[in-house]
């Protein structure tokens, strides 16, 4: 016996293909009853309604997207995109909605893949990486696209956004070297173009007073370690270094220790987003978790809200920990 057909499935049912295409894609209302009929044809003829076919019915793509307009060698080192998007999965596959990921190398690539988008490759999309005053919030409203945005956006907007509070975490950490007699603390940051390095340098500001140890590097090891040697070398070089994340943070304990460098006696160190291997190095790495797993089950489910009609929304997440371990232990 070949493959079953809607027509198959009609016919076991007593209804029309019409009525079987209407029970799966809910264009037309039918009674439950019937609706039951077909969805039990269906199964016991082991039939499923084809993607295309879905689409072309509901007039919607049965995917969401991601763009991200990083060099893949981040990609590849930075563990908060693997688990984000496992948490988009989470809510994505029960509902077999596909996940459309495309990395961007220039701004025109990015804006192209939002256009893509917007003209039915997705039916809306999870906007990461947030820069203030960002040139995508216009565009994508602009196309008509449901988006949700992901940080602390405090632009103009008429899409939900999911936030975090990454200032009170690193407020902590700065209070917590002061008070175990760290006078000189050195933030290596990220990009400073976006709204989360931005969060995360500005709190670290609050704390020390002022920019003189503050560096600017790009997430990548090799910027966590320049950067270090950079600072290790002033004549009066920091007794602490808090990094944005913990690829650089790792870079540089390496390159302190390297050097001869006892950690945390001689230098603390610490990190951001709290990658699964920091608890387990020596000295275990202070850092920040962050839940990135979270963060995508709750940017999924806004999205697929927000797709189909509901009104967009804000929330702010209660999930980041600072997470002391003994690479920022006492210096008393």
């Amino acid at each position: 016996m070949g493959r079953p057909t809607i027509g198959d499935v009609a016919s076991a049912a007593g209804v029309t293909k019409a009525t079987v295409s209407h029970a799966f894609s809910g264009k037309r209302p039918i009674s439950e009853a019937t609706k039951a009929r077909v969805i039990a044809a269906a199964e016991e003829l082991n039939w499923v309604p084809s993607s295309p076919a879905r689409a072309l019915a509901t007039r919607r793509a049965n995917a969401i997207g991601i763009v991200l307009a990083r060099d893949p060698e981040i990609l590849a080192s930075d563990t908060f995109f693997p688990a984000f998007i496992a948490g988009v999965e989470s809510v994505l596959a029960p509902r077999e909605v596909a996940l459309v990921l495309q990395v961007a190398r220039t701004r025109s690539g990015e804006e192209r893949a939002y256009r893509a988008i917007a003209q039915g490759r997705a039916d809306g999309v999870i906007v990461l990486d947030l820069h203030q005053d960002d040139w995508r919030v216009p565009l994508l409203q602009g196309l008509g696209t449901p988006a949700v945005l992901l940080g602390a956006y405090d632009g103009q907007s008429s899409f939900s956004c999911v936030r975090t509070d990454d200032a009170a975490p690193v407020h902590e950490l700065i209070d917590h070297l002061l008070a175990h007699g760290h006078t000189r603390i050195a933030h290596v940051s990220g990009p400073m173009g976006y709204v989360h390095s931005r969060v995360r340098a500005q709190a670290y500001l609050e704390r020390v007073g002022d920019e003189e140890l503050l560096r600017q590097g790009d997430f990548t090891a090799r910027s966590g370690r320049d950067l270090t040697a950079e600072l290790l070398q002033l004549p009066d070089r920091p007794s602490a270094i808090v990094y944005a994340n913990d690829t650089m943070a790792i870079a540089g304990l390496s390159y302190a220790r390297s050097l001869g460098l006892r950690v945390p006696d001689d230098l603390a160190v610490a990190g951001f987003d709290d990658d699964h291997l920091s608890a387990h190095l020596s000295p275990g790495l202070t850092s920040v978790s962050t839940d990135p797993h979270r963060r995508g089950e709750v940017a999924a489910e806004h999205l697929l809200h927000d797709i189909a009609g509901g009104t967009p929304r804000s929330v702010t997440l209660d999930c980041t920990r600072l997470r002391l371990r003994d690479s920022t232990a006492s210096r008393r």
